[in-house]
């Protein structure tokens, strides 16, 4: 098996982002699951794949079903909430210690 160096990157389930390539160039949503090994991201909405599925005892429907499928973390940027467009992200510590993610752009924190 091919081992990995995972990068720790700054796409947090929950994020408003908006895609930078691909076919999904310019569309926003959230992010629902992150697979830091992969690298990739499922955000909401978005890069819809066609898969065929046999009926079974969970669903008792079959036939072909539309799910998202991940993207690759590189292609897609974090929306700071204040200013509301596409941002780089960077670290900051706190008063009391906490390192948070803030906005490149306004300084605004990006972590609840």
């Amino acid at each position: 098996m091919e081992k990995r160096n995972t990068v720790k990157f700054n796409v947090r389930k929950n994020d408003q982002v908006v895609v930078t390539a691909g076919r999904e160039l310019g569309k926003k949503g959230k992010v629902l699951k992150v697979f830091p090994k992969k690298e990739q991201v499922v955000v909401e909405g978005l890069n819809f794949i066609k898969k065929a599925q046999r009926p079974t005892q969970r669903s008792q429907k079959g036939g072909i079903i539309e799910k998202e499928s991940p993207i690759h973390v590189s292609n897609v940027m974090v929306v700071c909430s204040r200013c509301s467009q596409p941002t780089r992200t960077g670290r900051s510590q706190l008063q009391d210690g906490k390192r948070v993610r803030i906005c490149k752009k306004c300084g605004e924190i990006l972590d609840k």
